[in-house]
């Protein structure tokens, strides 16, 4: 073999080895596992005494005096329903739980809304057989909202005005926004509406609509809503499609900025809560419903693309088949000192789970 053969021949190798290489590669990715996916279940730290008849979402207020005392707010999905007050024991604290509601479905709350000159938090739900938002002051769960804001008004059809998700959006500027969801709307956009929550002058509530947005597949329905507050972004799940992402700013326009979690999930894709390690890091869970699971993703983008939301972890729970879910990074007390994760389980209770289980050994606790 000449010369000239020997160099051709030994790059013909190099060739062929790295093509096997780069085969072998693609095969491994192919068959990778997903941090947690194999893990046993993670087991909660409480479990919260049951309501009356279908728990649905939580949302978690913390006591600015005493952590320890905060609260823990949890709809109870009936037609005779309520918004049932826990401890972070677990126990129901009756004289603060409103009953009578209407088929509450989501709830969130916010800090310092001005109400009659002073600064007030509040917890929002969906009342969806009356179509109305109700308000409650915190932490005392008195009504501040003139017996309810009606929502989606002038839309035709029950399921179009038939309210499901909430969120609330606290802009840096302290105005505050209600983002509300229903059971069905338009797939072109505006399934989504936007009201801004002002003092009407008596010390409740008003909202008045700022706009309409949002995309919709019309395969099944959306129901989880979640806003990060501090990078300013709206996350919704179109539930059997994924996590779509929008500006919470009204004046930032509607365009969609992204669509993650497309593929894995086993059904629905439900409740949306964010851990925050920073105002700009950490962490967005997704409740994958059917498998009894939560598919973690990032919450800060990649250099080359702000919206790329890779998946992390999964993490197994064993609440079973989740809709809502809510979790915060403030140390509360001995027990959950890293923060605290509640999710929704269908025997009529909540979980608490400590973050650093759910965290485990791959992902960050503050």
């Amino acid at each position: 073999m000449n010369k000239l053969s020997k160099l051709a021949f030994v790059a013909l190798a190099v060739a062929i080895g790295n093509t096997a290489c780069g085969q072998s590669q693609v095969r491994n990715n192919k068959n990778l596992t997903i941090p947690g996916s194999t893990a046993p279940e993670i087991k909660p730290v409480v479990i919260t005494e049951p309501v009356l008849y279908d728990t649905d979402d939580p949302a978690i207020w913390v006591n600015p005096v005493d952590p320890s005392k905060s609260l823990i707010i949890g709809t109870d999905k009936n037609s005779e329903g309520a918004l049932f007050v826990f401890d972070l024991q677990g126990k129901i604290i009756k004289d603060k739980v409103v009953h009578g509601l209407k088929r509450p479905n989501n709830v969130d709350l916010a800090y310092g809304l001005m109400l009659g000159g002073k600064p007030t938090d509040i917890a929002i739900t969906t009342e969806r057989m009356t179509h109305k938002l109700r308000i409650y002051s915190l932490p005392d769960m008195k009504p501040v909202d003139n017996g309810g804001i009606d929502a989606f008004v002038g839309e035709t059809g029950f399921e179009y005005r038939d309210l499901m998700g909430i969120s609330i959006y606290t802009a840096k500027n302290g105005k505050m926004y209600a983002i509300a969801g229903r059971k069905n709307g338009p797939q072109t956009g505006g399934y989504i509406w936007q009201y801004l929550l002002e003092d009407d002058g008596t010390g409740n509530v008003k909202a008045t609509l700022v706009r309409k947005f949002g995309k919709y597949s019309g395969k099944k329905e959306i129901e989880s809503i979640a806003v990060d507050n501090e990078l300013g972004y709206i996350y919704y799940s179109d539930e059997q499609v994924g996590v779509r992402q929008y500006y919470a700013d009204p004046e930032k326009g509607d365009q969609e900025l992204a669509i993650f979690g497309t593929s894995g999930f086993k059904a629905d894709h439900e409740g949306i809560s964010i851990y925050k390690l920073t105002d700009t890091t950490g962490y967005i869970l997704v409740s994958d419903q059917g498998a009894n699971r939560f598919q973690i993703f990032s919450r800060e983008g990649t250099k080359a693309n702000p919206f790329e939301h890779k998946l992390l972890k999964i993490a197994n729970v064993s609440a079973r088949e989740s809709d809502g879910s809510d979790v915060i990074a403030t140390p509360l007390n001995d027990t959950f000192k890293h923060g605290i994760f509640v999710v929704m389980s269908t025997d009529k209770t909540f979980h608490y789970y400590r973050w650093e289980d759910i965290a485990g050994k791959e992902l960050k606790v503050k």
